[in-house]
């Protein structure tokens, strides 16, 4: 056992138990390429109750669920349009989750009552691997949204998803250590229940990757369709997030190295790229928590790539819990 109570490194033993207790009830927080997601067996309604409880998550936001491949998906979507089965084809494994028509499997404890489910594929060698064994026990899919308090700061280590849920975590519940979220931002949520694909949250997979692949325009209509991370404040430490301003001393201060640091000033981050921005930001958000201070001061990234969704989250941050 790694440190804290509920985290196990990643054995071949440890995978097996880890989906033998998927298929009997436990929750198990899993490590993807994207954040750390908190799992239970997404046909298992007493189970998925159980993430609800955990994150202290309203009951009406939808889940999405993980599976090992892409073959899959016909499972838990009744419809699934050409440009859908291009983009998976492109970037799954990967940090996109595509949104789909439900089929009957995808329940309304999993869909927040909608018609509409978010299906991905992860792209991490521990996620595979668990859904993989949970298939040949014959589980159908992981509901796995971000493995910490209903709109707290997504965790990119075991050790802040112990530090946000053992309090809430009982026998029998697992958290497997995969190492550091690689992106370190959500998945990009595509809709594809139109005749063209629309963003509904921006991550790594941005628009242009989208329109390359698939040879459509995106869809730039409001929808009613309900996702995770699309309330106004999200992804938010204890600590005041503001963006854009010249930090004053003590406040904490994530910024591209490229920016000088004031005198008195709390660096937190100084990543080289945009990539890098992303990868860094929660852990370096959950820092300030760390140090006890009251304000964090973020320089955005400016750009296209996943800098978009770097704003998008900073921009729910600094909203406030």
């Amino acid at each position: 056992m790694s440190s804290g109570q509920f985290v196990s490194e990643c054995t071949a033993d440890v995978i097996t138990r880890a989906a033998q207790q998927l298929k009997a009830g436990s929750l198990v927080a899993l490590p993807t390429e994207t954040v750390y997601g908190l799992g239970a067996d997404a046909t298992n309604a007493a189970a998925v109750a159980r993430i609800y409880e955990a994150k202290g998550r309203p009951a009406d936001h939808p889940l999405i669920v993980h599976v090992s491949e892409m073959a899959d998906i016909s499972d838990w979507a009744d419809e699934i349009p050409e440009y859908a089965i291009s983009l998976g084809r492109k970037y799954w494994p990967g940090p996109m989750t595509l949104i789909f028509i439900r089929s009957s499997l995808a329940q309304d404890f999993i869909t927040g009552g909608q018609e509409s489910v978010g299906l991905r594929v992860p792209d991490h060698v521990v996620a595979l691997a668990l859904l993989a064994e949970f298939k040949k026990l014959g589980g159908k899919g992981i509901a796995a949204p971000s493995a910490n308090r209903f709109g707290h700061v997504s965790p990119t280590s075991a050790a802040a998803v112990n530090a946000e849920l053992a309090a809430y975590l009982v026998d029998g519940d697992l958290i497997l250590d995969g190492g550091p979220s690689q992106v370190g931002v959500e998945s990009t949520i595509i809709d594809c229940t139109g005749i063209a694909p629309r963003i509904l949250r921006p991550g790594a997979i941005t628009a242009e990757m989208i329109e390359q692949v698939t040879g459509l325009h995106l869809e730039e209509s409001e929808t009613d369709i309900r996702v995770s991370g699309s309330l106004e404040n999200h992804y938010s430490p204890a600590a005041r997030v503001a963006l854009d301003c010249q930090p004053q001393p003590g406040d904490g201060f994530i910024a591209l190295a490229s920016v000088h640091t004031p005198q008195g000033v709390v660096r937190l981050a100084s990543p080289a790229n945009n990539e890098e921005f992303a990868h860094v930001l929660y852990a370096a958000l959950r820092s300030a928590d760390e140090r006890s201070l009251t304000r964090v001061v973020v320089h955005q990234p400016a750009g296209d790539d996943i800098s978009v969704a770097i704003r998008d989250r900073l921009l729910r941050a600094s909203r406030g819990r």
